[in-house]
């Protein structure tokens, strides 16, 4: 038992509750600006993901004449299907990215889902993760089959294979993403700076995509496009998809977004093949020229439509 010297004092109850709450009104005048200044950091490095691609896609531009392909595949016109091999634009990128081994990794001539690809497809990058969201390392892909059986509707998903996530997606234009976009980044697509009309400080190239977007449904890959997978959209309100419609989106929104369907950036009820972040009602969008802007998403829609087209002879004003 501690004895108090002569003249010592101690602290009364009602003083030690008087610190402890001063304490506690500091440590919550210091907890916003902690918070404020980690979300700061989280967007900086989102940013500085983005710049990377950037500089990454400028030496390949620089090598090769053109920018890669959205993604490749061979395209059966009689039955309307796909057969891959589906790596996308930043597959293409690898080395560029300081990622030579993973790039000898992958035959681009054999398609993603196939065995002898599972260690390039669920590799996780950070240069394509944006620290802010939570989207999976590795996710699995599926595809849907809808049918009627005495008057009522079923569906079911088949998996196909796991993908490794991530947060960046190439500019396929207006349009719903797959041939011949508006953007830089299409099927089979092969993009020269002359091709770009708009002016490539005009011109979007690649924009975020959060896993929340449509309610949990946005998920994307560096890898490309899986033949034969699909998304699902639920609208007009994806977070009951009983009270509305469920479609299916093509395979090619896994790595490529549009601007289309009356939503700016940032809109979490977009469709799962649109723009969404978590920095905000707004989204980090890498120009054809390098540079990255924070566009909000009270951006003039007609603009932001326009920016993510490259030859659509639209104006833009400096101040968007």
């Amino acid at each position: 038992m501690r004895h108090h010297r002569p003249g010592e004092r101690a602290f009364t109850l009602i003083e030690l509750l008087v610190v402890i709450a001063i304490i506690g009104v500091l440590v919550g005048l210091m907890l916003p600006a902690v918070q404020a200044a980690r979300g700061q950091a989280l967007r900086l490095r989102c940013s500085a993901n983005l710049k990377q691609q950037g500089v990454a896609l400028a030496n390949y531009l620089s090598q090769h004449g053109g920018l890669p392909p959205g993604y490749y595949s061979h395209w059966n016109n009689l039955v309307q299907v796909e057969y891959g091999p589906g790596w996308g634009w930043a597959s293409r990128i690898l080395p560029e990215l300081e990622q030579q081994p993973l790039y000898n990794t992958i035959n681009f001539g054999v398609t993603i889902n196939d065995p002898m690809q599972v260690t390039a497809r669920m590799t996780a990058l950070d240069v394509f993760l944006c620290p802010a969201d939570n989207m999976p390392s590795t996710w699995m892909t599926t595809k849907g089959s809808v049918w009627m059986y005495g008057g009522k509707i079923y569906s079911a998903s088949e998996d196909i294979c796991k993908v490794a996530g991530a947060n960046y997606v190439g500019v396929f234009g207006i349009a719903e993403p797959g041939v011949d976009g508006e953007g830089v980044f299409y099927r089979d697509s092969f993009v020269r700076p002359t091709d770009i009309l708009d002016g490539m400080t005009y011109t979007m190239a690649v924009g975020e995509r959060s896993v929340s977007l449509n309610a949990g449904r946005g998920n994307a890959t560096w890898v490309g496009s899986v033949p034969n997978a699909q998304l699902w959209s639920c609208a007009p309100d994806p977070f009951d998809p009983d009270g509305g419609v469920c479609r299916r989106e093509d395979a090619s929104g896994m790595t490529l977004g549009h601007t289309g369907e009356g939503r700016g950036p940032g809109d979490p009820m977009g469709d799962v093949n649109q723009f969404l972040s978590r920095h905000g009602r707004a989204c980090y969008f890498l120009f054809c020229d390098g540079h990255v802007s924070y566009i909000h998403g009270s951006i003039n829609y007609a603009t932001y439509k326009a920016m993510s087209t490259r030859a659509g002879g639209e104006l833009i004003s400096d101040d968007y």
